[in-house]
């Protein structure tokens, strides 16, 4: 990110921020933001955030663009990114698995693509366990963020199931969460496709995604489901082709993925395991 975005410039020398203006640590399970300490207080507000202009009409206040970084700030703290992926950026992505500097590019001109207004379909990543698609759709959620100031809300499926169920002991029903998904300006779904199929658990899917397709509002998402429309292929009892066999359609149903087809692009990761490339011997760690 170039630092120049934000006023008063970060330090570029800075060895906590890197330049960028802000750090990210984890709060709970949540990552998040603040302003770097080598950020200097602002001279045109003296650190209000409001400044004053003499005009002919008289005196007229308004917030200082120094609060551009804040705001952002803001944005990225709401998006609700696991503090797993805290850190992740295009910046440190992985390299390793095959075809993945192809991905991070497509990704990046997906980005200027959507920006411009000349892409207004979302994105879903497919691809098997450790292909990297978290971090990269992390690290676009951080990019339109940061760079843009996109509102975005990030949710792991089967979180955002947990959590309907806690709302369910304590009275609360599903109207509230799932209107804030459904009317935040970008969503991103991770993990499309997780889950036991019960009834209820479609049901949400559904409701989130046709609220979207209904508003002309994108989605965007992971899954570890090959891309295709239902097949009929029944749940694998063996753990290691469980993600052969059935389609995001087999998961999510045909109503939802037909859906998904006609608003969503798709790039499938390919490549081994990244986590697979890490050595877990002691020998090789010490």
């Amino acid at each position: 990110m170039n630092a120049s975005k934000f006023l008063p410039e970060p330090d570029r020398n800075c060895t906590g921020c890197k330049g960028d203006g802000f750090v990210i640590k984890t709060k709970k399970d949540m990552a998040r933001a603040s302003v770097c300490d080598c950020v200097p207080s602002c001279t045109r507000c003296a650190g209000s955030g409001i400044i004053q202009i003499e005009t002919e009409e008289g005196t007229r206040s308004g917030r200082c663009r120094c609060q551009k970084l804040t705001d952002r700030i803001r944005i990225f703290n709401t998006a609700h990114i696991p503090s797993q992926h805290a850190e992740n950026s295009f910046g440190n992505f992985s390299h390793i698995p095959e075809g993945a500097s192809q991905a991070l590019s497509l990704c990046q001109a997906w980005i200027a693509a959507f920006i411009k207004g000349t892409e207004t379909r979302g994105l879903i990543l497919t691809g098997k366990v450790g292909r990297g698609k978290t971090h990269l759709m992390t690290s676009i959620v951080r990019n339109l963020i940061i760079n843009e100031g996109k509102q975005i809300k990030f949710i792991e499926f089967s979180r955002l199931l947990a959590q309907l169920k806690e709302g369910y002991g304590k009275g609360a029903s599903d109207s509230e969460r799932l209107n804030q998904l459904s009317l935040v300006p970008i969503l991103v779904i991770d993990e499309l496709g997780k889950g036991r199929l019960t009834d209820w658990e479609l049901s949400i899917i559904d409701e989130v995604v046709s609220r979207r397709y209904n508003a002309g509002l994108p989605i965007l998402g992971t899954t570890n489901y090959k891309w295709g429309a239902p097949s009929g292929a029944g749940t694998s009892n063996i753990a290691a082709t469980e993600f052969d066999k059935q389609t995001l359609g087999d998961r999510v149903g045909g109503r939802v993925f037909s859906r998904l087809q006609e608003t969503c692009i798709f790039y499938q990761l390919k490549g081994n395991d990244f986590r697979s490339q890490k050595s877990n011997n002691l020998s090789d760690v010490f």
